[in-house]
């Protein structure tokens, strides 16, 4: 290894993370984009196909994470703890996983999304994405903590409103809904959808616990 490869590995502002991280960001927040897309599409063959798009967001989100454990053993000198650096990539990729999973519920069961509550709480995983990546981007210098604060409250809030709306659409589904297959389906798809905000709100604790530490 020549003397500026070994440089590189101490360099205090290595940006490999943070290049990483951003990507990892950009490709979540797509995805929420694109789900979003997806259940307000009335065509089941073009629902089908941005389910596929996500698929493919999901498997390149899966690439970056994978960059990221391997830098993370590759380097010595990391931007914060190492323990946090793979916890966020877990999370963020969790966010991912969730909401590709959302859709190839909605896909396999046939369900039509033109449902209030997966409508709106399909909004609210676009608007996690929204900040998540915001805070994230915030990382690479922390010098806007105002910024990364007001995104990390939006995403608690989000999560709670999500946690309200799951709470009310279980609540109208068995008290409306006959068909108890269809029951089993959107309930699925609830949780789902619910856990894809529940996973957002992982990665803003993470990225607070950061700000607290080296902020």
């Amino acid at each position: 290894m020549g003397l500026n490869s070994i440089g590189k590995l101490f360099m205090p502002k290595n940006t490999i993370f943070y290049n990483l991280f951003e990507e990892v960001a950009v490709t979540v927040r797509t995805m929420g984009g694109v789900l979003k897309q997806l259940v307000n599409e009335p065509d089941f063959d073009k629902r089908a196909s941005l389910s596929s798009k996500l698929e493919d967001l999901e498997h390149l989100n899966d690439d970056h994470t994978h960059k990221l454990f391997t830098e993370l053993g590759r380097n010595f000198i990391t931007p914060f703890d190492r323990e946090d650096i793979h916890t966020l990539a877990s999370a963020l990729d969790d966010i991912a996983d969730y909401i590709y999973s959302s859709a190839k519920k909605i896909i396999f069961y046939r369900v039509n999304p033109n449902d209030p509550g997966i409508q709106k709480m399909v909004e609210l995983i676009e608007q996690g994405t929204i900040h998540v990546q915001s805070a994230v981007v915030e990382l690479r210098n922390m010098k806007n903590l105002r910024k990364i604060t007001e995104a990390l409250v939006r995403v608690n809030d989000i999560e709670n409103q999500a946690d309200d709306i799951f709470d009310l659409s279980i609540e109208k589904l068995f008290n409306q809904e006959n068909d108890f297959k269809e029951v089993i389906k959107r309930r699925e798809i609830y949780q789902v959808l619910e856990l894809a905000t529940d996973k957002c709100e992982d990665a803003a604790n993470v990225i607070e616990s950061i700000i607290v530490k080296y902020a």
